[in-house]
C-alpha cells in the first residue's frame, strides 16, 4: 500500500523569524491522522532568519536528527558541545535522560534551511549523547547513502532506534532500488526537486508512505534530493 502525502497538506507555522512545515502533528498543528508513521515522529522543514533561532530548551528520550540544506546551524548543548552544522552534515542527538540545547542561524544575511527529524527510541533512560558526520554529495549521487542506523553501519551516525535513514541525489537517468524487509514501513520524503517513487511523481516537500511493499524504486529525478526511512511497524 502506498499513500502520498503532499507538501500542501502539511501543517504550517509562520513566526516571522521561523517558517516551518510539519509533516506530522507538532506544537500548534494537530491532525489525528498524522501523528507519526511507524517510529518516525517528526519531520519539520524549518527556515530560520539570519541572527535568530531556538533558545535553550529541553528534550528527553528522543532521537533527534538535523539535516541542513542551506545556511548553517549553530548548536550548543548541556553536554558541552558547541558546533556548526553545514549542509552535507548529519547531526544526531540522543536526548536520553534529558538534554538542553539551543540552535541558531549565525550565517549573516542568509536564511538557514534545515530538516529536524525525531525518531522514537527503542531504549529509554540512557545517557544523552551527540554525533555529527559529513556525507559528501558524491556519496549520495545516483544512489541511497545510509546516513543513520542502529549500528553505525557504513560510517552512518548511530541512533538508538530500529530505523535506517538514507539520503540520495538524483537527476536525469540516475536510478536506485531499495529492498524492504517484510513487515517494515517506509517513508520517502522528497526534500527538493522532482522524483518518481514507485511510479508516483513527487515534488519538493511531498512524501510517500509505504506499507507491505517489497521495494522502493527511485527514478526520473529532476535536481532531486530525497530522504528514505526504513521503519518499524
Amino acid at each position: 500500500m502506498m499513500t502520498p502525502r503532499l507538501s500542501g497538506e502539511r501543517g504550517y507555522a509562520d513566526h516571522g523569524w521561523l517558517k516551518s512545515f510539519h509533516s506530522f502533528s507538532f506544537a500548534g498543528y494537530y491532525d489525528p491522522a498524522h501523528m507519526g508513521f511507524g517510529n518516525l515522529r517528526v519531520i519539520n522543514e524549518d527556515r530560520v532568519a539570519a541572527g535568530r533561532g531556538f533558545g535553550t530548551h529541553s528534550h528527553k528520550d528522543m532521537e533527534i536528527i538535523s539535516y541542513v540544506l542551506s545556511g548553517e546551524l549553530a548548536h550548543k548543548d548541556s553536554m558541552g558541545n558547541v558546533k556548526g552544522i553545514p549542509p552535507g552534515d548529519v547531526q544526531r542527538m540522543s536526548a536520553g535522560t534529558g538534554v538542553q540545547h539551543s540552535e541558531f542561524n549565525h550565517a549573516e544575511g542568509q536564511t538557514t534551511h534545515f530538516l529536524q527529524i525525531w525518531i522514537e527510541p527503542n531504549v529509554r533512560g540512557i545517557a544523552p549523547s551527540y554525533e555529527q558526520k559529513t556525507f559528501p554529495d558524491a556519496e549520495k549521487r545516483g544512489g541511497l547513502r545510509l546516513v543513520a542506523s542502529p549500528d553505525g553501519a557504513e560510517g552512518s551516525v548511530t541512533i538508538h532506534a530500529d530505523a535506517n535513514m538514507y539520503a540520495g541525489l538524483f537527476n536525469g537517468t540516475e536510478t536506485a532500488t531499495l529492498t524492504l524487509r517484510p513487515g517494515r514501513k517506509s517513508y520517502v520524503h522528497l526534500v527538493r526537486g522532482a522524483l518518481s517513487v514507485n511510479g508516483h511523481l513527487l515534488h519538493g516537500g511531498d512524501a510517500l508512505l509505504l506499507e507491505a511493499e517489497p521495494q522502493i524504486v527511485l527514478a526520473g529525478g529532476q535536481q532531486a534530493e530525497v530522504l528514505v526511512f526504513d521503519l518499524t511497524p
